[in-house]
């Protein structure tokens, strides 16, 4: 490991701060969540990466006629590595999400405000903490003339935060020969606060919105109607059982079995007299990848006929999103193996192989074949008002990447 990349890096705290800034004054919002995409933002990155040296670099930009320009745009960058037949790929993302409301913002969500080692803004997290890392990394290779011993991949990409099927997503389908069968893939958009976790593994996911009709009538006479309210409730505590249905638990997630969870009500009749004749109810469900979706869908579909034969209502169970898991990364892959002891180096923790409930877009680099792991340090401000991130944890996360790089 060349210890004068990790030098040049401890130097860079004013350019984590002076890209954040730069960032978090675009906001990149994509049009799903009615913004104008991520254009300048990305127009901006490979200004950057041009004023830093790099000169390969290319734009694997997505159609879409919904923002300015017809271009959601995704941005690769490349410095040669003496084996030019392998390449790291560092894989962030350039969209963020609304701020939200302003008044539970201490300051302004697109004006970077700098508190001792915190950077408050929109963004600062999720995913600058892992662009900017990957552009230290980048600018401390270039600044003293280091070769890695393989090539470092930037990926920046769009529409992570609405599907990433004009980001990633458009860029695994549509240039699939970018990646070597023998790359490594790191994606740095998810981890806890002490830097332990790696993030292998994610669980099948389905939102299911369940309607239920009946008939309304006076609640004085409540013989005269249907009344879903009840048939709704018996349904919502039927779900319980689902837990015995698909009992399998697995240690690599916490909770290590699989949730199905009753989240949002709708509103159903305005006034207290009065008896439901619709209601309609979600349940969230993350499922451990060796279950179905299918399966879990069919169960639901049982609860649903018992509820009709029992109260008398109609039920209608409909997919909002399901999506069955990506085949898992192995813990002894070698980017789990580089990755290890690059944090134990750094961060003084041994980080451990884990699944999560949630949705990254390292699945769509696992359905394609590739082993990817998602990992950073993260303050988990993600999404909320006065999002922040530490100046030193950026720092850290470099030196970790340029670990990996060397290993």
């Amino acid at each position: 490991m060349p210890h004068a990349v990790l030098e040049r890096i401890d130097t860079l705290a004013p350019e984590v701060v002076a890209l954040q800034r730069a960032l978090v004054a675009i906001p990149a919002l994509g049009p799903d969540n009615d913004g104008q995409g991520e254009t300048a933002k990305a127009e901006l990155l490979v200004r950057t990466l041009r004023d830093m040296g790099i000169a390969d670099i290319k734009r694997l930009d997505a159609p879409d006629a919904r923002v300015p320009g017809g271009l959601r745009p995704n941005i690769l960058a490349r410095i040669p590595g003496r084996d030019a037949s392998r390449t790291l790929w560092i894989i962030s993302h350039v969209d963020i999400v609304p701020p939200g409301n302003p008044e539970l913002w201490a300051s302004d969500p697109y004006e970077l405000k700098v508190d001792g080692d915190f950077l408050v803004g929109r963004g600062v997290e999720d995913n600058h903490g892992g662009i900017v890392p990957s552009l230290l990394l980048a600018k401390a290779l270039l600044d003293t003339g280091t070769t890695p011993p393989i090539t470092l991949g930037l990926l920046l990409v769009a529409d992570e935060e609405t599907g990433s099927a004009y980001g990633l997503g458009h860029v695994v389908r549509e240039h699939a020969e970018l990646f070597g069968p023998r790359d490594l893939f790191l994606v740095p958009d998810f981890g806890v606060a002490d830097s332990s976790l790696m993030e292998v593994a994610e669980k099948s996911m389905l939102w299911l919105k369940v309607e239920v009709f009946g008939r309304q009538c006076h609640a004085s006479t409540p013989e005269q109607g249907v009344n879903t309210l009840v048939a709704a409730a018996d349904f919502i505590l039927r779900t319980r059982r689902l837990h015995d249905e698909f009992p399998a638990t697995d240690p690599l997630f916490t909770p290590p079995h699989s949730t199905f969870s009753p989240t949002r009500k709708d509103a159903n009749v305005p006034n207290v007299n009065t008896i439901p004749g619709h209601d309609v109810f979600y349940v969230d469900c993350r499922v451990l990848p060796g279950y179905p979706v299918a399966d879990v869908r069919e169960a639901f579909g049982r609860i649903a006929a018992e509820i009709e034969a029992e109260h008398g209502v109609r039920v209608a169970c409909e997919p909002v999103q399901a999506e069955q898991a990506a085949p898992a990364t192995p813990v002894d892959s070698e980017i789990v193996r580089r990755l290890t002891p690059a944090i134990e180096a750094v961060y003084g923790v041994t980080p451990a192989p884990a699944g999560i409930g949630g949705g990254t877009v390292a699945a769509i680099l696992r359905r394609a074949g590739r082993e990817a792991v998602v990992w950073s340090t993260c303050e988990h401000f993600a999404h909320q008002p006065n999002e922040r991130s530490r100046i030193s944890t950026q720092l850290g996360d470099a030196k970790v990447m340029a670990r990996v790089l060397f290993a």
